[in-house]
């Protein structure tokens, strides 16, 4: 591909999928009778993926080592006054990256789909979700103004209500993707709020146009108030990414997405909908920069994410909802590096933990698989020898979680961490502490799942609900206590390919993405104003130096102290656990519900939101509207109609006793007047 990008060859990039997705989805259903089998479609679906990953590959090249740039408009979808409503690309750093990242892991899932999906019913059905899913997430990162982004932004959010709830008759899963859709509706609200503040002020929707008013949108005031009208519209915005991305408090809905089927768990939480959040920031960063306040307010809400999401994955027993919670966690690492200035470093992490957490969630599904479908980390154990492919992959993961020198997650967590602590913002102490006890805290659960899986004694065959539980399917499960198996290739191969860049892509990719000029002119920092990257620069020495260097670090001891302390407790001495939790019985109550947030969402909010919505319909809509207006006025209106009616009687002696009866009204007025 030569340094001009071709707006053909871009286009083809997200079609390539919904072509996938609507032949998978029509031809292989029975809305069109079923017309191709099972093998038809997923050969169309994974094509069509596979051909996205090529094209973006290239497009990769083109852009960081030919310097090609596209941002064009393909389509004028209607102009509004002087606003202008299109669907256009830009094609930058940032967005080819997260082509490849999106392209990649999605098509690993479409492949593992072949055989986690094998006995499902709807086969062709999942995969046409996932294609379109697929080219949802890529319409949203190619976009080169606000609108296609919203588009995107609401499509992932739709289709994944069809994924969370793929197992339609699961009433738990029925559940999970209307509280999924409804918290994502909440945060939707404030992200279509900040759009609709940019393009009335700014009056474009175009990133570029808009981002070259930044400086006179800084002058400006939001109505009625002394407050930067940048600052309201980045928050609004932020509010959007803190539902997409699942942060506090607007998180509730993803542990709960765990009813879906294992491959849409890796694909949501690894590469796409739960990442957009953090693109969008990252984008944006030329208006966020303007405002500390908003900095300060994304650095508070991803401490308080990263590190109490982490403390809820410490009692979970569901291997899934281990994964979720430090998909969580590591959402609230990527959001302080976002609240720091440090926004090449959130997107790197989102880069490495996009194949690890996508790795991690993979091989929960091979070990579900390969446990017939047993999810309870109590009943499992010593699987490391039944499955040897699994075992490995899920430790590199594991490892590259935590952050383990020369492991990609090493390269970006530490990063964040060190923004953390040269940023000046009044907000940086409490996040410091947050993600350096998290480290411990990740360290801690991450293991636990390691060592409850694949180490110990074998459980497995004690599971009291072997027999009579339901499967991650929904079927009922006629396996019983069989022993666990290693699942087939097209399980197995997804895992060594993503463990590839699990543990190398840190290594190579810090330098060029942090302190070269990948995101030259793409990612914005005042460098005056906050110094963070330039202090990371001084102190980087090369990718070697810094794992050398990590050794001697606070965040390498705390990881190692939280991997000792899971072994011990779970490996050397099993009463441990037990006994800290009738101690802290009520701290584990807590963190068993969740902090109550769920509770407080469907006894206050949403039962305080049904009393108003029935107030105004009783009192607003039945009594004034209703009884007041309509009703009202036709009764004042019989009414006058009843008095005119007997005045006209018809009678004309009626008629004449009214005449004389008026004549001496007026008479006797026009007398008293003379007097």
């Amino acid at each position: 591909m030569s340094a001009t990008l071709s707006a053909s060859t871009l286009l083809a990039v997200p079609l390539a999928p919904l072509a996938g997705s609507f032949l998978a989805g029509v031809l292989g259903t029975s809305f069109a009778g079923n017309v191709i089998g099972r093998r038809a479609t997923h050969t169309l679906a994974i094509l069509g993926v596979f051909v996205a990953f090529v094209l973006s590959a290239m497009t990769f090249y083109s852009v960081v080592f030919e310097g090609a740039r596209f941002n064009e408009t393909l389509y004028t979808w209607m102009v509004v006054g002087d606003l202008k409503m299109e669907v256009g690309f830009l094609i930058d750093s940032l967005t080819a990256m997260m082509m490849c990242v999106v392209t990649f892991v999605s098509l690993m899932v479409h492949i593992y789909t072949i055989g986690y999906m094998e006995e499902d019913e709807g086969y062709n059905r999942f995969f046409a979700y996932i294609s379109l899913f697929t080219f949802s997430m890529l319409m949203l990162v190619m976009s080169n103004n606000m609108l296609q982004l919203f588009f995107g932004w609401e499509a992932v959010g739709l289709v994944s209500y069809l994924l969370i709830g793929f197992w339609f008759n699961k009433p738990t899963a029925i559940f999970a993707n209307m509280k999924a859709f409804l918290v994502n509706r909440v945060g939707d609200f404030g992200f279509i709020l900040g759009i609709g503040l940019l393009a009335a002020y700014g009056g474009t929707l175009n990133y570029g146009e808009t981002f070259a008013k930044a400086d006179e949108l800084a002058k400006l005031t939001f109505p009625g108030t002394d407050w930067m009208l940048v600052t309201v519209a980045c928050i609004c915005l932020f509010i959007g990414a803190m539902g997409k991305s699942a942060q506090f408090p607007l998180h509730v809905w993803l542990p709960d997405s765990m009813e879906g089927p294992t491959p849409i768990s890796a694909l949501i939480h690894a590469a796409t909908m739960v990442t957009a959040g953090i693109f969008m920031v990252a984008r944006m960063s030329p208006l966020f920069e303007l405002s500390d306040t908003a900095l300060n307010f994304i650095l508070v809400i991803g401490s308080i994410t990263a590190l109490f999401m982490g403390f809820l994955g410490i009692i979970q027993n569901d291997i899934k909802r281990v994964v979720a919670y430090s998909t969580l966690s590591q959402l609230g690492y990527m959001t302080v590096a976002l609240g720091a200035s440090a926004y090449s470093v959130a997107v790197f992490h989102l880069m490495t933990h996009a194949f690890f957490k996508a790795l991690l969630f993979l091989a929960a599904g091979s070990v579900i698989m390969g446990l017939h479908h047993n999810q309870d980390i109590r009943w499992m154990g010593g699987v490391r020898k039944y499955m040897p492919i699994t075992w490995i992959t899920s430790l590199l993961g594991s490892l590259a979680l935590i952050g383990t020198p020369l492991f990609s997650g090493f390269y970006s967590k530490d990063s964040i961490i060190e923004a953390v602590h040269e940023s000046h913002l009044p907000a940086a102490g409490f996040a410091e502490f947050a993600v350096l006890a998290g480290v411990f805290v990740t360290a801690f659960y991450s293991f636990r799942l390691y060592f409850l899986v694949f180490h110990g004694k074998e459980r497995f065959d004690q599971n009291p609900d072997a027999h009579h539980g339901h499967d991650d399917h929904g079927h009922h499960d006629d396996h019983g206590h069989h022993e666990p198996h290693e699942s087939p290739w097209v399980v197995t191969l997804p895992l060594l390919l993503l463990s590839i860049p699990s543990v190398l892509i840190g290594f190579f990719a810090i330098e060029p993405m942090l302190f070269g000029d990948f995101f030259k002119g793409v990612i914005f920092v005042d460098a005056e104003k906050h110094t963070v990257m330039k202090e990371l620069a001084h102190a980087f020495h090369g990718p070697v130096a810094m794992a050398i260097h990590a050794f001697s670090t606070a965040p390498f001891w705390l990881a190692l102290a939280g991997v000792a302390v899971s072994y011990y407790m779970y490996m050397i001495n099993p009463a441990v656990p037990a006994a800290i939790k009738r101690a802290c019985q009520p701290i584990y109550t807590l963190l068993e519900n969740k902090y109550y947030l769920d509770w407080i969402n469907e006894n206050i909010l949403a039962r305080g939101a049904r009393a108003l919505g029935t107030g105004l319909w009783k009192g607003g809509d039945q009594a004034v509207i209703d009884g007041a207006l309509v009703n009202g006025s036709w009764k004042l209106v019989g009414w006058v109609a009843g008095l005119v009616r007997w005045a006209q009687s018809g009678y004309i002696y009626h008629y004449a006793l009214v005449m004389i009866l008026g004549v001496f009204a007026f008479m006797t007025y026009f007398v008293w007047l003379n007097k």
